[in-house]
């Protein structure tokens, strides 16, 4: 099997377990999760564990455990929510334009499992101008490994 035969097995396997209905998402996730990745609602400003982290480590979906977004990229945006300049890999999250609550936004998906984390904005630092403006529940910080 070559390497891309195996890779795609993997992400075919990864995709299996995902739930499959409301119900197996509901024992998945704590009932906050659930109202912000699958309903895409939105936590209170100031509300999240990981709005002043600065622990190292990689930012994993709540939903499913995909990496998404570096603690090297995340910045201190004000508004409330953990902010990053750019996701971990641009495949990690998927764009959809939100035209709800009469604004037009850009929503931010995790590609894998589909959950809400938040929007990005064109307002952000260099390098990339962008601000990922992500919901604290949606995320699952992995601490950075301790050097041996």
């Amino acid at each position: 099997m070559s390497t891309d035969d195996s890779s795609t097995a993997d992400r075919q396997r990864d995709e299996a377990s995902l739930p499959r209905t409301e119900v197996e998402w509901r024992r998945r996730l704590t009932p906050e999760q659930f109202e912000v990745l699958r309903n895409k609602g939105t936590e209170r400003a100031f509300s999240g564990f990981h709005v002043s982290s600065k622990e190292p480590g990689v930012y994993r979906c709540a939903g499913c455990g995909a990496p998404l977004f570096s603690s090297e990229t995340k910045y201190e945006s004000g508004t409330g929510w953990p902010s990053f300049w750019e996701p971990i890999e641009r495949e990690a999250v998927m764009l959809h334009v939100d035209d709800s609550l009469g604004m037009v936004r850009t929503e931010v998906v995790c590609a894998r499992c589909g959950g809400h984390l938040g929007h990005v904005f064109d307002d952000g630092p260099d390098p990339t101008g962008d601000r990922y403006c992500m919901n604290s529940i949606a995320l699952e910080l992995e601490p950075a490994s301790e050097p041996e």
